[in-house]
């Protein structure tokens, strides 16, 4: 096994067991509107608010995407675990019946059980081999309210699986007191 491989393979073991937030894009070039689910989504900046992701070259929806100016992206809770599936199924209708769904003023497709969303432009992209990185920037959006439990706890994907992560424990009560070095 050469080099490259070999670090080809160490890659997929370390990220299989990275846990990764859940978000489904949404966009409409002009033709007609797509979907996918990413497990990419970073924050880039706060001031002006940025964000990237990772788009697939194997995903018939990237190139849809790669083609629209403006997009949608929705942050997923774990009872948005139907629609994390939904986008990323190959071939699946993903504006029918099984989502409900909208048109902004503006064009894009959003998923209106989706409580936290954001509107992006697109401010440039970076091919690499098998894929496009995406930098946004954030026009406008919601942040969903904390409902029941169920409506706060993310989604994650880890090694190949869903997860659900719920609300953690106070982290104030696990910090020792570091004082007495300082």
């Amino acid at each position: 096994m050469n080099q490259q491989s070999k670090m080809s393979d160490a890659f997929r073991t370390a990220f299989r067991h990275h846990p990764a937030g859940v978000a489904v894009v949404t966009a409409d070039p002009g033709d007609c509107p797509v979907a996918l689910t990413i497990s990419s989504l970073i924050s880039v900046s706060a001031t002006p608010p940025v964000i990237a992701f990772s788009l697939s070259a194997r995903s018939n929806s990237t190139e849809p995407m790669l083609r629209a100016e403006t997009m949608v992206v929705h942050f997923l809770r774990y009872a948005d675990l139907d629609l994390a599936q939904l986008g990323a199924s190959s071939g699946a209708e993903r504006f029918g019946a099984a989502a409900p769904w909208e048109r902004l003023s503006t064009g894009e497709p959003r998923y209106t059980g989706v409580g936290t969303w954001f509107r992006v432009r697109k401010l440039g992209l970076l091919p690499v081999e098998g894929a496009t990185l995406v930098a946004a920037e954030l026009l406008e959006g919601e942040v969903g309210s904390d409902g029941d439990a169920s409506d706060i706890d993310a989604l994650v994907y880890q090694d190949r699986r869903w997860h659900r992560l719920q609300k953690g424990v106070d982290a104030s009560a696990h910090l020792c007191d570091l004082s007495h070095f300082l």
